[in-house]
């Protein structure tokens, strides 16, 4: 078992076609392949009156509440939501994209930063107070040695699956690279 995975999509994502039906809430709680889980679907899907009923049924499972903020065009209306517990932000290179990290850490809520090494998010930029995810899903597609190295005294870096499917909920490549960077993972909501 994990110590935590806090980068998990379920069917509330439905404009994410990498989300399968099978894909959710109660299915991740009955496989509960970590200690800690949060659940942290796309926050443009759960905009329109959406958000109350995906919250009840994430602490109904005994979750923490997460969302995915896709850029800085979101971050102004996902920081009025005080019930969250943590943001997964998308953070490309561009000027607007680490301001909108900066006001998400105004709220002195946890900010991890997706899949930074496949959006080519300059981690030279980034605030240092931002939390940095190597996933399972995307740990791949770059150099990531060569990406990471340089910063891993720089953040604290945190290890997800990014699941959209119950058969992605694995973290095996990213502690794989992790461990190959000497990373200690950072846990969030350790007791």
């Amino acid at each position: 078992m994990f110590p935590q995975d806090l980068h998990i999509h379920t069917t509330y994502s439905p404009g994410d076609s990498a989300v399968v039906a099978e894909q959710t809430i109660e299915l991740v709680g009955s496989i509960r392949h970590a200690e800690v889980i949060g659940i942290s679907d796309h926050f443009e899907f759960l905009v329109d009156g959406i958000f109350a009923e995906y919250e009840a049924k994430v602490r109904k499972a005994g979750f923490k509440l997460g969302v995915e903020v896709d850029g800085s065009d979101w971050v102004n209306e996902a920081v009025t939501y005080d019930s969250l517990d943590y943001f997964i932000y998308h953070c490309q290179d561009q000027v607007s994209e680490y301001r909108g990290a900066e006001k998400l850490l105004q709220t002195d809520k946890p900010v991890i930063i997706a899949h930074p090494n496949a959006l080519a998010t300059n981690l030279d930029r980034l605030p240092p107070d931002c939390l940095v995810e190597i996933n399972n899903r995307y740990v791949w597609r770059t150099d990531w040695y060569r990406y990471y190295q340089p910063h891993v005294e720089d953040f604290r870096f945190v290890i997800g699956s990014d699941a959209h499917q119950p058969n992605w909920l694995g973290q095996s490549v990213a502690r794989y690279a992790a461990a190959q960077l000497g990373i200690r993972e950072y846990l969030l909501f350790a007791d």
